[in-house]
């Protein structure tokens, strides 16, 4: 799908959300057994959780099959992790479907704009129906761009935290809109 080296530049990719199913379900008590290093305690959560070391990787499974994987930098990483779980779990006679597909449910990334910002001018140059800006709660701006699923944190220093896309196109293209509007706004010191 995508690898950090195709971002565009200053885009750095922290965290890839994927989920994927493994098909059936899955007897927690007996994965936690063969998955060395497993956390199950079905008191605290109902899953188990599996930390992977190359890709560094967090992996939540559930007794439903379901699998929600975090910590990748890229979709192979979630897609390894995810895999290599299966695999894992075939080779110790837990049964998963043959096939599973990976989905992104979230990427977060980092940017820096380059120029510090007065929040207090963008909030209002960006429109109050599509920011949040309290100071006093939260030292950064939540920005939501127009026509895009991309939640864009901005912050005095000019750094961003871009959420919610599941693309790397959608995550440039929220970048590129809010550097235009702060841009003809003449809003970069």
């Amino acid at each position: 799908m995508f690898k950090e080296v195709m971002c565009m530049d200053g885009l750095r990719i922290e965290n890839v959300v994927a989920s994927s199913s493994l098909g059936s379900k899955i007897d927690l008590n007996n994965a936690s057994s063969v998955l060395d290093g497993s956390e199950y305690d079905p008191e605290k959560f109902p899953g188990l959780v599996y930390r992977t070391r190359s890709p560094k990787t967090s992996i939540l499974l559930f007794s439903s099959g379901k699998v929600v994987c975090t910590g990748g930098k890229t979709f192979d990483d979630a897609n390894n992790s995810v895999n290599m779980l299966k695999t894992m779990l075939n080779g110790n006679g837990i049964d998963t479907s043959d096939e599973i597909e990976v989905k992104v449910q979230n990427i977060v990334a980092s940017f820096g704009l380059g120029h510090t910002l007065n929040l207090n001018s963008v909030a209002i140059t960006l429109g109050l129906d599509r920011v949040e800006y309290e100071p006093e709660q939260f030292p950064g701006l939540v920005y939501r761009p127009r026509d895009c699923n991309v939640v864009l944190l901005l912050f005095g220093s000019g750094n961003m935290v871009c959420t919610g896309a599941k693309d790397i196109e959608s995550l440039e293209k929220a970048i590129e809109l809010v550097r235009e509007e702060l841009g003809k706004a003449g809003l970069f010191h």
